[in-house]
């Protein structure tokens, strides 16, 4: 899914892989440094309205790391303001995940039954 995030106060457009209830990888030829407090954006048809995110950067791949054949990146933990805003993007990322995989393959992977509705 496409990501939206500043940098250097540029606009960047990256992608999105691999998306959790307590993270993200961004596909980036350019990841920021560890450490690094971002906001971003995700926006795909499927979400309706896009999802607004803190996050920090936790790991990188650099360039020389995908040159031996990783994906150049940077994995982000999200960060929340309350447990509510916590709860309600977990919520919004299960019906996303239901959305991509299924209800079945939902149940069998989080360990509980599917939400309904859309993301």
């Amino acid at each position: 899914m496409p990501v939206e995030y500043d940098r250097l106060n540029a606009l960047l457009s990256d992608y999105t892989h691999n998306i959790s209830r307590g993270g993200t990888f961004i596909r980036t030829d350019r990841p920021l440094g560890v450490g690094t407090m971002l906001s971003f954006t995700i926006r795909a048809p499927e979400l309706g309205e896009p999802i607004v995110l803190r996050g920090v950067v936790r790991w990188v791949v650099d360039a020389e790391q995908a040159r031996a054949g990783r994906t150049p990146g940077m994995g982000v933990a999200f960060v929340y303001d309350s447990p509510e805003h916590r709860a309600g993007l977990e919520a919004r990322l299960d019906r996303l995940m239901v959305q991509s995989l299924g209800a079945a393959a939902f149940e069998r992977l989080m360990g509980k039954p599917a939400p309904p509705g859309p993301a």
